[in-house]
């Protein structure tokens, strides 16, 4: 059984939720560090004030007993703490009462960038909060949650999964990233930037050639694209090996099955090398801008400016943990479907078991 993913809420909802199957029976998991990702996620030089407002915590639901799973569907929720000014206006069912708080009003004004305008015309809503409350990136909360989980199964192999910000508006020092987002901030804008993640102990042979919907590197890039503001993915050295002659381009083989670089990026035809796995994602700039972009009112076709909503300047930082966590989820997914195990014992005996077949790791 390959490891399941449904997740569930919206921005300013009760609660985020995340279903997560195919899990062994007694893996530990450390709520501390399940919160210290959420935190984490929260943090960086360019968010809003409302990621103090939010401190987001895990709660679980099913699947866990005394810190250890039970090989049964776990349950993780991440409760929205602002929802209580939205209670009228995110309420489930049709509210009593005079409309009170936030969200009481439909919104008509899309924002260029969102989902908003995509959203109401493909689901039929006549209210952009509809589309909007679902697409928002809030929704990364618990997908950091289950990578999370993901990161705790991948220890039992020695995995280690890593992110971090290379770029934020086109600089790459700590203090000219400061800078940037200083400057943007002032004038109200908004900022991109770069994003790595780096998988270490990694094993040949994750994933695979065999057809298209198994290859690891595909897999990979659906992750990260599928993360909100993601707009451009790559693998190794990526576009700068479309630069070069193939004598430059690829990693030569030792003795000992080592490679000489590491240009591919730890994936050759779709499977894992035995490399590091090296893996970057570009942001655009947030498209919610506290000076609003031209929009048309949906209510009356009027030429308008788009809804603002609160933003960041930019949220680099944090795309850097919740690529750490999409990259660890799809690591997790493709250890299960190979190793297997209904008990978290099996799998680490199955993976060992691989190693001393193909001999890994090789030395000269």
């Amino acid at each position: 059984m390959t490891l399941g993913l449904t997740t569930a809420g919206e921005s300013h909802g009760p609660a985020l939720v995340a279903i997560v199957t195919g899990l062994p029976a007694g893996l530990s998991l450390d709520r501390a560090a399940i919160d210290a990702d959420l935190r984490r996620r929260q943090q960086g030089y360019g968010r809003s004030p409302r990621q103090q407002l939010e401190q987001d915590a895990v709660e679980v639901l099913a699947g866990l007993r005394h810190g250890r799973t039970l090989g049964t569907p776990l349950a993780l929720v991440v409760s929205n703490r602002d929802h209580a000014n939205w209670e009228w206006g995110m309420s489930p069912w049709p509210p009593e009462g005079e409309p009170s708080g936030k969200g009481t009003k439909p919104v008509t004004l899309p924002r260029p960038g969102h989902a908003d305008l995509a959203g109401v015309l493909k689901y039929g809503h006549d209210d952009v909060r509809d589309a909007l409350e679902r697409a928002s990136a809030r929704h990364t909360a618990v997908l950091v949650a289950a990578g999370a989980v993901a990161k705790a199964l991948l220890r039992e192999l020695g995995i280690e999964v890593a992110g971090t910000a290379l770029e934020v508006g086109g600089e790459t020092g700590e203090q000219a990233q400061r800078d940037a987002t200083d400057a943007a901030k002032g004038d109200r804008d908004t900022l991109g930037g770069v994003v790595e993640v780096r998988a270490t102990g990694v094993c040949p042979g994750l994933g695979s050639y065999a057809s298209r919907e198994d290859r690891l590197d595909g897999r990979l890039a659906a992750a990260l694209m599928a993360i909100q503001a993601v707009k451009g993915f790559e693998l190794g050295d990526g576009f700068a090996l479309a630069r070069v002659r193939g004598s430059e381009a690829h990693d030569e083989i030792e003795p000992g099955l080592r490679r000489r670089s590491n240009r591919a990026g730890g994936i050759e035809a779709g499977v894992s090398n035995g490399e590091e796995l090296v893996v970057r994602a570009g942001m655009k700039p947030l498209p919610t801008l506290m000076k609003p972009l031209d929009s048309v009112d949906l209510a009356t076709g009027d030429a308008a400016q788009a809804l603002v909503e609160r933003s960041d300047v930019h949220a680099v930082e944090a795309l850097a943990v919740v690529a750490e966590a999409a990259v660890a989820w799809e690591l997790a997914r493709a250890v299960k479907e190979k190793f297997g195990g209904d008990a978290i014992g099996d799998l680490v005996a199955a993976h060992r078991a691989y190693l001393e077949r193909i001999a890994w790791p090789r030395t000269p």
